[in-house]
């Protein structure tokens, strides 16, 4: 590590001129004061006195200070190597003061930073790993549940091994469709996930998911529809499978927590010359201001009951914002509770795409 001197000498140079002076002014006097008739050569002498003092404290005081302020920057340096600092060990050391406070307290805001990340990522860890405890815990029990039921003697019963053979499977279908859903955000967010870019209609993608879900809508009676009719196919640009993924689970959500004898409607608009937004909304129960800005964490449930009754993994919403960021888009959500939401994101057009009303 090498020393880099940066100073304003402002300290040796004034301390310098002080003694100088104090020095040259005491000579004066003694001269005058026993040599009082051999004054003749008196200026020239306190000229070359005074500027010899002057030049002799400066060099003095400029190096004694400057490696007492040294050695003690240094350890100050030593010490923050211990914490591996990049920022303060991959550089030369100052024995400026203000250029080392700066150093310093960058130092020290960059630590606090630091830590507080580490705290914030150590509090999402525990939730993360409570979370998937308990997603898994609960059909791991009714599995082991029912089949306890059948080894204790249920087996027997024709209709009752049946029975709870088709509950077991569920909640094995159920683990399945959550480790799925975890080894897809995994791949997301690891970059391992290829998305194969296509051009592809949109309202006929939306079309197919209507026709997917369209069971589990009438289930509620809520109707599939679209904001307003669309007459030409939309060209859009994106991985067409993970965009239908996108809309079945953004869908699958608006028929969940929406009312008996509702409505979900889906729309796409212009939004720039290259953009069109598709939106997905509902009149259902919407959503508590509070829970907005969490809905995209997994495993976060606004209704912590009745999401589960319904099922699902509880990552929905995480998997659509990886796969919409993936794409280098925007997912936008806008609720209002007891009156419904409305989850919207951006696709790029393709360059034959129909010209859209812009809304």
């Amino acid at each position: 590590m090498k020393i880099s001197f940066k100073k304003t000498y402002k300290f040796a140079v004034k301390s310098a001129l002080y003694i100088s002076l104090f020095a040259t002014g005491f000579v004066v006097i003694l001269v005058l004061l026993f040599f009082k008739n051999r004054t003749e050569h008196l200026l020239p002498f306190s000229l070359v006195f005074l500027v010899s003092v002057y030049a002799f404290s400066f060099m003095v005081l400029q190096y004694r200070v400057e490696r007492f302020i040294y050695r003690r920057v240094k350890k100050i340096y030593d010490e923050v190597s211990l914490l591996e600092s990049s920022t303060l060990i991959n550089q030369p050391i100052t024995t400026d003061m203000e250029t080392l406070s700066r150093e310093v307290k960058k130092f020290a805001t960059d630590k606090k930073l630091e830590i507080e990340m580490l705290e914030i990522r150590e509090e999402y860890r525990r939730e993360f790993l409570g979370n998937v405890s308990h997603e898994l815990k609960t059909p791991l029990f009714t599995v082991q549940g029912y089949i306890s039921t059948l080894l204790d003697g249920a087996m027997e019963d024709k209709t009752i091994r049946k029975k709870y053979l088709k509950r077991a499977e569920k909640g094995v279908e159920r683990l399945i469709y959550i480790v799925e859903d975890l080894d897809m955000i995994t791949k997301l967010e690891t970059g391992d996930l290829n998305l194969i870019i296509t051009d592809f209609d949109i309202v006929e993608l939306i079309q197919n998911v209507f026709d997917l879900l369209e069971m589990k809508a009438d289930k509620k009676k809520i109707k599939l529809t679209y904001e307003k009719k669309i007459l030409q196919p939309i060209l859009v640009k994106g991985d067409k499978d993970r965009i239908q993924q996108i809309l079945e689970n953004l869908i699958v959500n608006s028929i969940k927590y929406g009312k008996q004898g509702g409505t979900t409607e889906v729309g796409v608009v212009n939004l720039t010359k290259k953009k069109v937004l598709i939106r997905i909304s509902d009149n259902g129960e919407g959503v508590e201001k509070q829970n907005i800005p969490r809905l995209f964490e997994r495993f976060y449930r606004v209704d912590k009951s009745g999401a589960r009754s319904e099922g699902g993994s509880g990552l929905g919403l995480a998997i659509v914002k990886h796969i919409i960021e993936a794409h280098k888009e925007k997912v936008y959500v806008e609720s209002e509770f007891g009156i419904g939401s409305e989850f919207s994101f951006t696709l790029e057009k393709a360059h034959k795409s129909a010209n859209l009303e812009v809304k």
